[in-house]
């Protein structure tokens, strides 16, 4: 019942100017900040891991800021969801299309590292050209019926299951659609190697790197960010990078951290802090996190 009532509210929310949204959402996120106290914990720990000369004080006004933003896209979801394409359009810009017409035809790789904008980013490119993405299945069959109509609702949009493994995503990619890809979250062991973030070693997939290797794909990083006066966002698609994969799969993927990093300091409030990204620790290493 509650998620249906939380969708309700996005549905008539959307209906707002998103710079009324943005306030709002500003302030749900500064009640979440108040109130959840086990993801601030997460949060604050990762920020002293990954800030470690930052001072506390400091830290905490920017965890503060991280949930002012993510309250920010929470709300901007109904827009993304339930939007026209010619509002969505208006309210999330778009750079480096260039890049993306250079590679056009060929397998492709879109690189979207977990920003507060990630999923209205990916909406809106679907509103441009066809794409893939490996989508989890949601545990309320309402929420997953929702998600999956929202990212598939322009232009065709495959959705692939995780559990289905590397085979389906191969194909996908060889079949000309360009794969908007997710790997900077701590899955695990499993296909996973320790390489820095922030100086902290991260379990982080290889996937990026063993895809690009299979399927011949150009990796091109794309960032959605907030713009700062809440009137929407901005997505920047980057040239594709040259020379990957390179010497090593390690090699390809502490690039990946490297080029996630640059982009984290240029935005730090609206990175995904508040995921466990040192969950998984090398063997005999201590967890970072509490319970």
């Amino acid at each position: 019942m509650w998620a249906r009532i939380g969708v309700a509210a996005l549905w008539l929310l959307h209906f707002f100017p998103l710079p009324l949204l943005s306030t709002l959402g500003r302030g749900l996120g500064s009640l979440a900040y108040r109130l959840a106290g086990s993801r601030r914990r997460v949060t604050l720990t990762n920020l002293r891991l990954c800030f470690p000369s930052m001072p506390e004080g400091e830290r905490r006004r920017l965890a503060r800021r991280h949930f002012q933003a993510l309250g920010m896209a929470v709300l901007a979801e109904g827009v993304a969801w339930w939007g026209s394409k010619a509002r969505l359009k208006r309210v999330v810009s778009l750079e480096g299309v260039e890049h993306w017409l250079r590679v056009r035809g060929q397998p492709v790789i879109l690189l979207a590292p977990h920003f507060a904008g990630l999923d209205i980013g990916a909406i809106r490119l679907a509103a441009e050209w066809p794409a893939c993405s490996v989508y989890r299945t949601q545990s309320n069959p309402y929420i997953d019926r929702l998600l999956r109509r929202a990212r598939t609702r322009f232009e065709p949009v495959k959705l692939l299951a995780r559990r289905d493994g590397i085979r389906g995503i191969v194909a996908a990619i060889q079949a000309g659609l360009p794969l908007y890809y997710l790997p900077d979250q701590d899955f695990g062991s499993r296909d996973a190697i320790f390489v820095p973030f922030f100086g902290v070693p991260a379990a982080t997939i290889t996937g990026l790197s063993r895809l690009a290797r299979l399927t011949g794909a150009k990796v091109l990083p794309v960032i959605t960010r907030q713009r700062p006066d809440g009137r929407g966002y901005h997505i920047r698609i980057y040239p594709p990078w040259e020379d990957f994969p390179g010497e090593s799969v390690e090699a390809d993927t502490r690039r990946m951290n490297a080029f996630i990093e640059e982009r984290v300091l240029e935005m730090p409030e609206q990175y995904l802090w508040l995921h466990k990204r040192f969950k998984t620790r090398p063997p005999g290493e201590p967890p970072v996190y509490e319970g």
